[in-house]
């Protein structure tokens, strides 16, 4: 049992032999254990070095060793769901002396990247998805006379998503030929939750050895095998084997340990799921508060006096600040699994019942639920705060974590509120407007820590902006955290800056003061360009028959790769450098 992350490369004779799957097929039992071995010490090595997903990969080892001796990857097809177990899957594919670059700028993707390797046949980025992918590939090869393997690895919280189950749904009644892996660990990022995770937990301790949910898979025209140990390559071995025989729908349940071989991580899932790279105590400084923080305080402060609030999150409790809640309001927490569009309509109900329903949830995992945000929530004008984390670039985890088309997607939406704060302050006084406001209210902020107010704030009203600089020619209007270079700036080239604070809705009455004021407007978001808060301001002045030019800052209409969040900002061109650099440009021609 390894106890501690090595510091430096530790001795991986055998994997450093391992340059292609290809060469994984003549190795015996024995020496593929002793490959697991350096495989999961050499995958502690990279991680150290470079943070990043641990806990999953950890425990996906021999899996990984498994799948790659018996399938003809890449010709066979095999996706990792969600994709931050693949790590193993990447040493074993071409990339191990590679990893030392994960997450880094243009180094490797932290998930499957159909653009980086042959052997991503999928990028994962977001969960649940498998199924739905192998299927498609299984009857596409059926189609076109193909004769290869196709493979879902998904772990027991993606199998908690609804798309998960209308896969298998499918699936029940094509007769494909494919393989469905549970990888059941009892873990998404945080202990799992929901009826299928204490079915499966309920039944194994109650049941086992024999084969205890065979119902439930055979119901839905899979056969069933298993549950067998997945971190026992004498028994993995022949039951993928034997699965992988075998014509029609197939599902191999598999138990795994998250952060297998490692002991802290067997003892602390949660905290291991993802880390960061070992720093020396000299680099480590005491950190600022997190918007996600703040936010976990607000809400314990606001229940205490409220009764009727609730908090919803699928499955990101600790990425969005409600450890706190959940243990000091259990009854009132509800963590609904990987199921976004559940959670919105789940929001409506509670408030349609006289509640007041706070949706935490991730601006890239928004995305899966617009239909039940627009329909179940805007549409019935019911009373719900959603509560929009990792707003913006993210940083490290790359375009599928990014989240930049909240505002799009939710501008055009009748009644509904969209607030931008740009400091804690103003986080804390926007979640306070938004629980007051009858309605859709929606409070996006950024990952990370935040910086607290320069001047004591005002009481905010709806749609109130705020006058931060007067300045000459033209004024930059800032919607979110990019306050503080939009304030370089302002203060280099003699610009007025209003902290607009909110996109819906606009304040017109200052913006009617500025078209008088000012040649040229410069709006500047952490989001995309296309549709976004600039856009409404655009939108404002042409229906208002001004004439004055505006440049609109943000997310350009292109994918921002994975960097650190200030390398991603330079490279969308919102660093304070680049943002005077355009707006010099602007304001000459």
């Amino acid at each position: 049992m390894i106890t501690d992350i090595p510091t430096q490369r530790p001795a991986t004779p055998l994997l450093d032999q391992i340059d292609t799957p290809s060469d994984l097929k003549g190795l015996n039992l024995g020496q593929l254990q002793q490959l697991a071995d350096e495989l999961r010490l050499y995958l502690l090595f990279c991680v150290g070095q470079t943070g990043g997903h641990l806990g999953g990969g950890l425990g996906v080892v021999e899996l990984t060793l498994a799948l790659h001796q018996l399938l003809d990857t890449p010709d066979d097809h095999l996706v990792w769901d969600v994709g931050h177990q693949a790590y193993p899957h990447k040493i074993l594919t071409g990339r191990r002396e590679a990893m030392l670059n994960i997450r880094q700028r243009e180094g490797l993707t932290p998930f499957p990247d159909r653009a980086e390797s042959i052997y991503d046949c999928f990028g994962t980025g977001h969960s649940s998805t498998s199924i739905s992918a192998v299927l498609g590939m299984a009857i596409a090869d059926t189609l076109q006379g193909n004769d290869r393997k196709s493979v879902a690895v998904i772990g027991d919280g993606a199998l908690t998503a609804g798309q998960a189950f209308e896969a298998l749904n499918h699936a029940a009644h094509t007769d494909a030929n494919l393989l469905v892996i549970l990888n059941d660990n009892d873990m998404s990022i945080s202990p799992n939750q929901g009826g299928l995770a204490t079915y499966l937990a309920k039944n194994l301790r109650e049941q086992a050895p024999t084969n205890p949910v065979m119902p439930l898979f055979e119901a839905l025209n899979f056969e069933y095998s298993g549950p067998i140990d997945g971190n026992d390559l004498s028994q993995l071995i022949p039951a993928l084997k034997q699965s992988l025989s075998q014509t029609g729908p197939q599902f191999l349940h598999i138990r795994t340990r998250k952060g297998f071989g490692f002991k802290p991580a067997e003892e602390d899932p949660v905290g291991y799921h993802a880390i960061t790279k070992l720093e020396k105590p000299s680099e480590i400084s005491a950190p600022n508060l997190k918007y996600s923080d703040q936010f976990g305080q607000w809400i314990c402060e606001t229940a205490s006096s409220d009764p009727r609030v609730v908090a919803i999150t699928p499955a990101m409790r600790e990425g969005s600040g409600l450890v706190q809640f959940a243990d000091q309001y259990p009854t009132r927490y509800f963590d609904v699994a990987i199921a976004e569009q559940h959670a919105a309509t789940f929001a409506a109900g509670l408030a349609v019942g006289g509640m007041k329903p706070v949706l935490a949830i991730y601006s890239t995992f928004l995305q899966r639920a617009l239909d039940q945000v627009i329909h179940d929530i805007a549409l019935q004008n019911l009373d719900c705060l959603i509560a929009v984390d990792r707003a913006g670039l993210v940083g490290e985890d790359g375009p599928t974590h990014s989240g930049i088309f909240d505002i799009p997607m939710l501008r055009s939406l009748p009644e509904v509120v969209i607030m931008t704060p740009s400091t804690l302050d103003e986080q804390q006084q926007m979640l306070t407007l938004g629980y007051q406001y009858n309605g859709c209210a929606v409070v996006r902020y950024p990952r990370g820590e935040g910086v607290k107010s320069r001047t004591p704030l005002a009481s905010l009203a709806m749609g109130q902006s705020r006058l931060v600089r007067v300045g000459k020619g033209g004024v930059i209007l800032n919607f979110g955290p990019l306050l503080p270079a939009a304030e370089q700036v302002a203060d280099q080239l003699d610009l007025g800056l209003i902290d607009m604070r909110f996109v819906k809705p606009l304040d017109e009455a200052m913006l009617e003061e500025l078209v008088n004021t000012y040649s040229h407007f410069i709006t500047l978001e952490d989001g995309a360009i296309a549709g976004g808060a600039g856009s409404a301001v655009n939108e404002w002045l042409t229906h208002n028959g001004q004439n004055l030019r505006c440049l609109n800052l943000g997310i350009p209409d292109r994918w921002i790769e994975h960097a650190t969040r200030d390398e991603q900002l330079q490279d969308a061109g919102l660093d304070a450098d680049s943002i005077r650099e355009q707006i010099e440009h602007f304001l000459q021609t």
